[in-house]
């Protein structure tokens, strides 16, 4: 579990570390209201893939599919859960910023408290002499 801590961890800072680098490759990712504008589809990729591991979820737990096209809306804000992990991300970084001394710093991450799941847990595991 601390490997996959420590790997979580490495992955998110590599993600922000490169997101304020002056790239010129230009997505055109549209209605990123956290993530920097300038995100990378490299870096895209690895947040994304971050995120669906962090949560056990794959892409429709945020992102709704266009009834027309049939493909994945990623620009679409219509699924609740989108913004939710909006609020997450800010919350994470508030708290990496205040309590671990500056930005691109990822000590707290999704998988701190989600441990791949939807729901972080309200209350520990039962030990084991308890069952």
């Amino acid at each position: 579990m601390k490997k996959l801590l420590a790997i979580s961890a490495i992955v998110l800072f590599t993600a922000i570390s490169l997101s304020f680098i002056n790239v010129k490759e230009d997505p055109g990712y549209k209605n990123l209201k956290v993530l920097p504008k300038n995100t990378t589809h490299d870096q895209m990729d690895s947040v994304m893939k971050h995120f669906a591991k962090s949560l056990g979820v794959k892409c429709n737990f945020c992102h709704v599919r266009n009834a027309d096209t049939k493909k994945m809306d990623f620009v679409s804000d219509e699924n609740k859960n989108k913004d939710i992990a909006r609020a997450m991300m800010k919350m994470t970084n508030k708290i990496n910023k205040k309590y671990f001394g500056h930005e691109g710093v990822a000590a707290i991450t999704c998988y701190s408290c989600h441990n791949g799941k939807q729901e972080p847990s309200l209350f520990p595991p039962a030990d084991e002499d308890d069952e």
